[in-house]
């Protein structure tokens, strides 16, 4: 390469680069205000986005693992498990039966799973399961409706305050990679930096929505963000196992669904978790966010 042409890289290289940050920008001005606002409306509206976004998900997993050589197979793995989400939500969730709502995602991942390569049955099986979580999860914690939509915030702000501080904190003071063979890019100082700013984003919450106890949300905040953060980092692991660099292309900038929400997906598995122990079925959002 002659000095002629390095110079003119550089500037070709920072210019995508720039470019792919403000399509991420544009898109997170669209993807945000929509998030809140089904959250604040819950019911049937809120439903229905994490049900699409649970329906993303699933078709980049099926993408990512491939259903069959021939697209009747991609597509018989993907509505397979298509369904048993369906089914989970209309006549499980709705009708307060959380055991036939995980029956029925299990069946539908058993469903996906006999039209996938044999090799990959239980990835395909998994990826049901996966995306059955995820909603599972965001419609148990909104069941409360005040508490619903405090615990969803919690969630909310914790994630997106570890995603930004990490990107920006690990730029600006780099140091140590925190998992160099699965996330290149991923430095400890950014990793302390995301737990340092999802306690403040946390703390903001608690005293918006007036929490009587501060103490525990801090708590909680430390163990959502690093779960948040283990949640990116199992899903880069999945990605490089298939030799995908994102796990599809439907939000502009950000890859795909599967790649904005893999934090926030480890992070509702966690706050159900905590909620159902202290506050059992009928109000996890009470158990996770009352002490």
């Amino acid at each position: 390469m002659t000095v002629s042409e390095g110079s003119t890289s550089a500037p070709a290289a920072a210019t995508p680069a720039r470019s792919n940050l403000w399509m991420r920008v544009a898109a997170a001005l669209v993807l945000v205000p929509a998030a809140l606002l089904t959250t604040y409306l819950g019911g049937w509206i809120y439903a229905l986005f994490w049900t699409a976004a649970s329906a993303a998900i699933l078709y980049e997993w099926t993408t990512l693992v491939g259903g069959r050589d021939t697209r009747l197979g991609f597509w018989l793995s993907f509505i397979a498990g298509l369904l048993g989400l369906i089914a989970a939500l209309l006549l499980g969730l709705y009708l307060e039966r959380v055991g036939v709502a995980i029956l029925l995602i299990g069946l539908g991942g058993l469903g996906a799973a006999i039209f996938a390569p044999a090799e990959r049955r239980g990835w395909m099986f998994a990826g049901v399961l996966y995306a059955g979580a995820l909603l599972l999860g965001t419609l148990l914690l909104r069941a409360d409706p005040m508490l619903g939509f405090v615990a969803m915030l919690l969630l909310f702000a914790v994630v997106w305050a570890t995603d930004i501080a990490g990107y920006f904190v690990g730029r600006a003071i780099g140091g140590p990679k925190l998992a160099p063979r699965i996330s290149p890019g991923k430095t400890w100082s950014g990793a302390i930096g995301g737990v340092v700013f999802a306690i403040a984003a946390a703390l903001g919450v608690a005293v918006f929505a007036r929490l009587p106890s501060v103490a525990p949300v801090v708590v909680i905040a430390v163990a959502l963000s690093v779960v948040a953060q283990a949640g990116d980092l199992m899903e880069s692991g999945i990605k490089r196992r298939f030799h995908a660099k994102d796990a599809g292309t439907l939000i502009p900038g950000h890859g795909g669904v599967m790649d904005r929400l893999d934090g926030f997906w480890a992070a509702v598995l966690l706050a159900v978790c905590i909620g159902l122990m202290r506050g059992g079925l009928d109000d996890p959002a009470r158990g996770l966010l009352l002490w």
